[in-house]
């Protein structure tokens, strides 16, 4: 595929989205040691636009990497811990009576909750209880809540980020399908390597943390994600990733047969539409002005990891949904060298 001319949407380039991301990389390195395959697919997630969900044992930075983010990108940023008594009110808001007392008049105002933000850390989401996990349904697909059938929008930019604790099962919900395909990444974050942990004891433990500068607003943001969403994707690209995504579906004609095997249900439509929108990212991210296989193929294990539904045997053989991408990646054909 030939280069194209650097494009712009108004004063804004691929090479300044380029310099957004090393800036935010330099301040998230202030307070975040390693995991920089995390960090770079949380902040691709930012710039296409798709929510995340993080899930690591306690003590690993999860809470702190997203504040971080916050920070540096100067959006309104809210924390909201998951617990079994969290209602679905405690997060969109409720209709509150109050009362004029000039006038002694009485009416009913809504009092919105702690979605009404841009940034929403949901942290340890599968402490809550379905009812209440579902009340982010509306809002992370149609950045909206409906509360007594009035419709509120949200601000704009809109995300959360979520965090799992996979360790202690007892009290907690695992979140349903449907709500694990509303997020485009699912990120798995693992303990560090020895050196690397040394360095976040010494700087944990020392005097001083560094500054966190703000980098971008949610105006320049709304405009990369504009800029990402108009980056081309070469056609043979385009059934590639669609390709990839269908042949996890046992259901279909002829799917490989460790899928057939060990896949009770295969990503949904919106497996294709993510893994698209986060290759784009990923390449406007790297200065680039279109889609690469390499592209497709990097983001395939976060964004199909929560949409793969392993059944049984599967679970009794040890094999993952990380595996079955794995093999995919090898069974799928791939279009001609060069794009």
């Amino acid at each position: 595929m030939t280069e194209e001319t650097p494009r712009s949407t108004g004063s804004l380039s691929i090479g300044q989205i380029g310099q957004y991301r090393k800036q935010l990389l330099n301040e998230i390195s202030k307070v975040i040691v390693g995991q920089k395959e995390v960090v770079e697919n949380v902040i691709t997630s930012f710039f296409a636009g798709g929510h995340c969900l993080i899930t690591g044992v306690p003590g690993l930075a999860k809470t702190l990497l997203i504040s971080s983010l916050g920070k540096a990108m100067d959006l309104q940023f809210t924390r909201v811990q998951f617990t079994p008594d969290l209602m679905p009110s405690d997060l969109t808001g409720t209709e509150v009576l109050e009362e004029d007392l000039s006038t002694g008049a009485r009416n009913m105002r809504f009092r919105q909750g702690p979605l009404f933000t841009q940034i929403l850390l949901a942290d340890e989401i599968n402490r809550t209880p379905p009812k209440t996990q579902g009340a982010l349904l509306e809002a992370m697909e149609e950045r909206q809540v409906t509360v007594s059938g009035q419709t509120y929008r949200l601000p704009e930019p809109f995300f959360v980020l979520a965090t799992q604790n996979p360790v202690e099962q007892e009290g907690t919900y695992p979140l349903p399908a449907v709500q694990q395909d509303r997020f485009m990444f699912s990120l798995v974050i693992d303990y560090l390597p020895r050196e690397e942990e040394v360095q976040v004891v010494n700087s944990t433990t020392g005097v001083s943390v560094g500054d966190i500068h703000k980098v971008l607003g949610g105006a320049e943001l709304l405009a990369c994600q504009e800029l990402v969403r108009s980056t081309p994707v070469a056609e043979p690209i385009l059934r590639y990733a669609v390709s990839l995504v269908a042949a996890s579906r046992p259901h279909q004609t002829n799917p490989p047969d460790f899928v057939r095997d060990y896949v009770a249900w295969g990503s949904s439509i919106r497996g294709s539409h993510y893994l698209i929108l986060a290759a784009k990212a990923r390449a406007v991210l790297a200065g680039r002005h279109h889609v690469s296989l390499q592209d497709v193929q990097a983001v395939a294990l976060p964004v199909l990891r929560n949409r793969i539904l392993t059944n049984f045997r599967a679970a009794s053989e040890g094999v993952t949904a990380d595996a079955i991408i794995g093999k995919l990646l090898k069974a799928v054909p791939a279009p001609a060298s060069g794009l």
